[in-house]
């Protein structure tokens, strides 16, 4: 009986998903099978999904074969083409084409692609450009390929960058290596991980996987590092750390290292220190 009940409660949530990734398409001149489809919108289309709104001058609307296009509400698919916007709050994206689909939720805009979010006060605007887009219905998230987001004065590339709109966490991951970038009148600073997790509002970062601070001629390398942009301060944590510059002939090692980019200045770290990982966890991640 239990068994039961959780069978027909994950029906239900698995109905309630497909109902709010229901897309309506309005505007623009409608001409197809009005029973089976395809439907094809062409004009001033607009197409509504939760709060995901998709602009376009044509869109063409398609349900599995053998299906009415009532009868697949929750299976058909989307495309949107001729030049997209893609609107949610304070992000506005661009790009040529996108297809979504009712039974994932998500929409794919094709590129090349880019998206700007408006800045909360005392923030900067978040960019970013990439091969292709996918946006998700059920959360305020995007998923980036191939892709180059800025902040301010500061920039980061990776294969794959994962985003959350209202939170402003961006988390950038690559096979080879993600690099983040800081634009400064002396000199570029750059870290480079296997995987980087940044808050773009208060612009705090951690690094994994593998790290290195590259300040000018002194550079930094451990396993990991946490980096506060306010106070131009990195913890560096490593088994051990290192820092060097060879052209001066410094270099110094310890289990934590403090760099501070703005004085570039190395020390060794007294105080015991832990990644504060909890702060920057992915929606849903354990």
């Amino acid at each position: 009986m239990k068994r039961m009940a959780w069978v027909l409660l994950g029906m239900a949530l698995v109905f309630a998903a497909s109902e709010v990734r229901v897309i309506r398409v309005e505007g623009g001149r409608l001409s197809g099978d009005l029973r089976y489809g395809p439907w094809v919108f062409e004009g001033e289309v607009r197409g509504r999904v939760k709060d995901l709104t998709i602009l376009a001058p044509k869109a063409t609307l398609i349900a599995p074969k053998g299906k009415t296009m009532q009868e697949a509400e929750g299976e058909r698919e989307a495309r949107f083409e001729g030049g997209v916007v893609v609107r949610r709050g304070r992000v506005e994206a661009r790009g040529p084409a996108l297809v979504y689909r009712e039974s994932t939720g998500e929409g794919v805009l094709l590129g090349p692609a880019r998206l700007r979010q408006e800045p909360k006060p005392g923030e900067d605007p978040v960019e970013v450009e990439a091969a292709r887009m996918t946006f998700q219905v059920d959360t305020d998230t995007s998923t980036s390929e191939n892709a180059l987001l800025k902040s301010g004065h500061q920039e980061g590339r990776a294969g794959l960058v994962y985003y959350e709109e209202e939170r402003g966490l961006a988390v950038f991951t690559d096979p080879k290596e993600v690099v983040l970038v800081r634009k400064r009148k002396d000199g570029d600073l750059r870290i480079r991980a296997k995987e980087v997790r940044s808050l773009t509002g208060p612009k705090r970062l951690v690094a994994t996987g593998g790290v290195v601070l590259e300040d000018g001629d002194l550079v930094t390398r451990g396993e990991s590092l946490y980096y506060d942009d306010t106070t131009g301060e990195a913890i560096v944590l490593g088994r051990p750390a290192v820092s060097e510059n060879a052209k001066e002939g410094f270099r110094l090692s310890g289990g934590t290292l403090l760099h501070n980019v703005n004085r570039h200045q190395v020390r060794v770290y007294g105080r015991a220190f832990r990644l504060p990982l909890e702060e920057f966890k992915r929606l849903g991640e354990r």
